[in-house]
C-alpha cells in the first residue's frame, strides 16, 4: 500500500511526459538508457566495469534523446573519479586557453648538435667552477662557434645533472636544525568546481615539519593582501628568527619587506635552480596536492579555508 501512491505519481507523471511534444521518443529513450547501464554493471569484472566504444556510443545517442533535466537522474554509473577526471581536464583546458601559444606550430630552429653538446658537458666536468658565460667564451675562442650562455645553461640543465647528496646539506637545512628558528613560505593556486582561481599560502616550520597555518586569497593579489594573508596563516604563534621563500615577486611588494621588519624577522632567499634549497616546503606543497586538492571539490573560498583547516589538524 505505501509504494501505491509513488506508483501512481510516476505512471501520471509518464503519461504527462508521453503527451507532450516529443515525449515518446524522451521516455523511450531514458527507458533504454537505463535498462543498458545494470547490463553494464553486471559484466564479470573484478573492478569498475569498463565502457567499449559500442557502449559509448548508445549512451551517448540516447543522452542526447532525453531531456537535460533528466540525465542527472538516469546517471547510474557516473563515479566520483570520472567527476575529478573531467575537473581536471577543464583545468587543462582553461589554462591552454588563457598561456598557451595560439600560432601554428611550425618547425623551430635546429637545436645544437651533438658534438657540442658532448664539449660544453666535457669542459664542465673538467671545470666545475666555470659558469655558462665563461664555458661559451672558451668554446668560442677554440672552435670558433658561435655559442651563447643561454644556449649552455641549457644544455648543462639538460645533459649534466649533478649527483644528488654530493655537497652535502644545504645551509638551509643547517639553520632549520636549530629549534624554531626558521619557516619557509610559499604559494600554489588551485581551482574550484566552478573553475575559480585561488591562491593559497603555505607556511611550514623547517625543524618539526609542522603546517604552521594556510591562508587563502582570490587570483588578484598585490602587497597588502599577501600581508593579510601571511598574518592571517601565523595567527596566534610565536615567531621564528628566520624566514625562507623564493625569488616570486609576491615577496618583493614593499609592504611586505616592511611587515617582516616590524615583525623583526631576517628572510633568506631560496638559490636560483636550485631545488634542494627550498625541498621542504615544495614537497609539503605536493604532498597537498596529491593527497588531497586532487581528490575532492571545493566550491568557494570559505569551503576551500575549512577543508584546508582539517587537513592540517589531520
Amino acid at each position: 500500500m505505501k509504494l501505491l501512491f509513488p506508483l501512481l505519481g510516476h505512471l501520471l507523471v509518464t503519461l504527462a511526459r508521453l503527451g507532450s511534444r516529443g515525449g515518446v521518443r524522451s521516455v523511450a529513450a531514458e527507458s533504454l538508457a537505463v535498462k543498458h547501464q545494470p547490463l553494464i554493471m553486471k559484466r564479470s569484472q573484478r573492478r569498475a566495469p569498463n565502457l567499449t566504444s559500442w557502449d559509448r556510443l548508445m549512451l551517448g545517442l540516447w543522452t542526447l534523446l532525453v531531456s537535460p533535466k533528466r540525465v542527472r537522474k538516469i546517471a547510474m554509473i557516473t563515479k566520483a573519479s570520472t567527476l575529478m577526471r573531467l575537473h581536471q581536464a577543464l583545468v587543462k583546458r582553461k589554462y591552454r586557453l588563457l598561456y598557451g601559444s595560439r600560432r601554428s606550430h611550425r618547425a623551430g630552429p635546429e637545436g645544437p648538435s651533438s658534438e657540442l653538446i658532448a664539449a660544453v658537458v666535457e669542459m664542465k666536468l673538467r671545470n666545475p667552477r666555470l659558469g655558462c658565460r665563461k664555458i661559451a667564451e672558451q668554446i668560442s675562442n677554440a672552435f670558433g662557434i658561435e655559442i651563447n650562455k643561454d644556449v649552455v645553461r641549457r644544455i648543462l640543465i639538460q645533459h649534466n645533472r649533478p649527483i644528488p647528496g654530493g655537497a652535502g646539506p644545504s645551509w638551509l637545512a643547517v639553520i632549520g636544525q636549530a629549534r624554531d628558528s626558521l619557516w619557509s613560505v610559499d604559494l600554489f593556486r588551485c581551482e574550484s568546481i566552478l573553475l575559480q582561481s585561488y591562491w593559497v599560502m603555505v607556511v611550514m616550520d623547517i625543524f618539526t615539519r609542522r603546517i604552521v597555518g594556510f591562508a587563502v586569497a582570490t587570483a588578484n593579489l598585490d602587497g597588502p593582501l599577501v600581508c593579510r594573508m601571511f598574518n592571517h596563516a601565523i595567527a596566534r604563534q610565536s615567531m621564528p628568527k628566520y624566514f625562507s621563500a623564493d625569488h616570486d615577486p609576491l615577496f618583493r611588494f614593499q609592504r611586505w619587506l616592511a611587515n617582516l621588519r616590524f615583525l623583526d624577522i631576517d628572510e633568506i632567499k631560496s638559490i636560483p635552480n636550485s631545488p634542494r634549497s627550498h625541498a621542504f616546503i615544495e614537497r609539503l606543497i605536493g604532498t597537498v596536492r596529491r593527497d588531497y586538492l586532487d581528490q575532492t571539490f571545493f566550491w568557494n573560498q570559505g569551503d576551500l579555508e575549512r577543508k584546508l583547516d582539517s587537513y592540517k589538524v589531520y
